[in-house]
């Protein structure tokens, strides 16, 4: 059904609508925004879509090089069935907009002592890579450990990835139904503490406790649950052609095509409301868009924080958005590298992650991190001359990030690869870095953490905010809303959102007939009267 016609709308017993379609506003083009975006144009919805940045992608960014565009944001596609759903339930498939290139080395390790191992897409060449590392007792060990995360994820991944509200009293029940699930998930007790038990070989706990910072936590203060996310990377890794923007791009291209508008560089400043529902954004530039309803795909704090006017204060609890997750220290640049072989995704570990992890937890850049290297150009033919490179070095949440520590982070990023083998010709500068309090002015309110709510704690997962919010007619999608940090979570924080909005306005009538293809929920009952849209301004 096109987007421009018009539609006639049974909303409840006492509201019948013969209307243009609902509008909606959606503020911010991230992955999550996206989402939100493909399904509700799809459905009917007359959507715009306002963005500060010049681009869409949100945290999927790209910098500039001689060797083309850097991704200098996420750089790998986990749970490809997540965006396959996405496009599915629009009326397209995945393979037609983006080109998907699996990852059989899903990283290279290094490590102080020479050692290195690469862990792939293949769980029997990973064992034997792990019992060539470690010997038979690691291998035992990681396959106990390969099974206990799979155990887990099988046990997550509806009542928590997939459910649009989780409640604890759900999971509990799941659990004393399943009680061979209780020594698995190890309550009580930190992700570093369960792999000291589940592994002998220091450097095999580094390796997947690290796992901790994929959704900004430390594996000290993290939940031992999160060693499912180990089973979500093993199931499969891909990359993007082109670059990961280039999903973004094509997400906002598909958008268009079902009629959605998108303005880039500019910036909403207030949610106008009239008796308790949204009216209208209002932009910088002093314009008012009117509208039925909005998606706010940014960090949910910046409500609480008034960036978008007093209203919205009290949209999500501060419990919410209170504990911030990890920041970063990322390099874009592109370069020759010098003495090592590099696969796609490389990671040089620190000496002591414990003093890394307390640093971080005091506030400091690490004295001595563990540096995630991406070699973009690497994974098919040889490159020739300079190659795109990010490099990450995980960040404390509030970081001050003077100049003084842009040159601080260059000298101990290169120097520590150097130190293990790997230069760069020639050595980037510091206009090549972005900081915590970059990423803060990048994405209000955010104070540079990347992940939203921090992981820390058992409770973490059930206080993150969810779609809906205290203000009718305000949604929120994103990695600072459930289900969390992560292109494929967000993704999944999107389609929560437009399920959402469609199940509150009863647009079920509107949808086309694929609306609702991989199991998206909205089916239920409207939970309260709508206006027309005529009676909105």
């Amino acid at each position: 059904m096109p987007a421009n016609c018009q539609h006639e709308l049974t909303l409840n017993q006492e509201t019948k609508v013969t209307q243009a379609p609902l509008r909606a506003v959606v503020i911010g083009a991230g992955i999550g925004g996206l989402s939100a975006t493909l399904r509700l144009a799809h459905a009917g919805l007359a959507v715009t879509v306002i963005d500060m940045a010049p681009t869409p992608g949100g945290k999927m960014r790209t910098r500039a090089s001689v060797a083309g565009p850097v991704d200098i944001g996420p750089t790998v596609m986990t749970l490809k069935p997540v965006f396959e759903a996405l496009f599915a339930d629009v009326g397209a498939r995945l393979s037609d907009h983006v080109a998907l290139i699996p990852e059989t080395v899903l990283a290279r390790h290094f490590w102080r002592d020479g050692a290195t191992l690469d862990l792939g897409n293949d769980a029997d060449r990973n064992a034997a890579a792990i019992r060539a590392f470690g010997g038979d007792a690691a291998e035992r060990q990681f396959r106990r450990f390969c099974a206990r995360a799979a155990r887990l994820y099988a046990a997550f991944e509806g009542p928590m990835l997939h459910a649009p509200e989780p409640r604890l009293t759900g999971l509990t029940a799941h659990v004393l139904k399943n009680p061979d699930l209780i020594p698995a998930m190890a309550p009580g007790r930190s992700l570093a503490s369960s792999l000291a038990s589940q592994f002998s070989d220091p450097r095999l706990r580094q390796l997947f406790g690290r796992y901790a910072t994929y959704v900004g936590g430390s594996p000290y203060k993290s939940p031992a649950v999160l060693g499912l996310i180990w089973h979500s990377e093993a199931s499969g890794v891909w990359r993007v052609a082109g670059g990961m923007h280039k999903l973004a791009t094509a997400m906002q291209k598909l958008a268009q095509d079902k009629g959605a508008q998108f303005r880039f560089g500019t910036r909403a400043v207030r949610i106008e409301q009239q008796d308790g529902h949204v009216t209208a954004v209002h932009l910088e530039d002093g314009s008012r868009l009117a509208t039925d309803l909005v998606v706010f795909n940014g960090d949910p704090k910046a409500l609480v924080e008034g960036h978008l006017g007093n209203g919205p204060r009290k949209a999500v609890p501060v419990a919410g958005v209170a504990a911030r997750s990890l920041s970063a220290f990322v390099w874009g640049f592109a370069a020759e590298p010098v003495g090592v072989d590099l696969a796609h995704h490389n990671v040089f570990f620190c000496a002591d992650p414990k003093r890394e992890f307390a640093d971080l937890a005091a506030g400091r850049m690490p004295t001595d991190g563990t540096l995630y290297v991406c070699a973009q150009d690497r994974g098919g033919d040889a490159p020739i001359g300079p190659e795109r490179f990010e490099i990450i070095l995980n960040g404390p949440p509030g970081h001050p990030s003077t100049p003084e520590d842009a040159y601080t982070c260059k000298t101990r990023t290169f120097e520590t690869l150097a130190s293990m083998g790997l230069r760069f010709s020639p050595t980037p500068d510091i206009s090549a870095l972005t900081m915590p309090a970059d990423f803060n002015r990048a994405f209000p309110a955010s104070d540079g953490s990347l992940y939203g709510l921090s992981p820390h704690g058992m409770m973490a997962s059930f206080q993150r905010p969810t779609a809906r919010t205290a203000i009718r007619g305000l949604y929120l999608a994103g990695g600072g809303a459930h289900p969390g940090a992560g292109i494929p979570m967000a993704c999944l924080s999107g389609r929560h959102a437009a399920a959402a909005i469609l199940s509150d306005l009863a647009l079920i009538s509107m949808s086309r007939p694929t609306a609702t293809h991989g199991g998206m929920s909205t089916g239920s009952a409207m939970t309260g009267r709508v206006r027309s849209p005529s009676s909105v301004s």
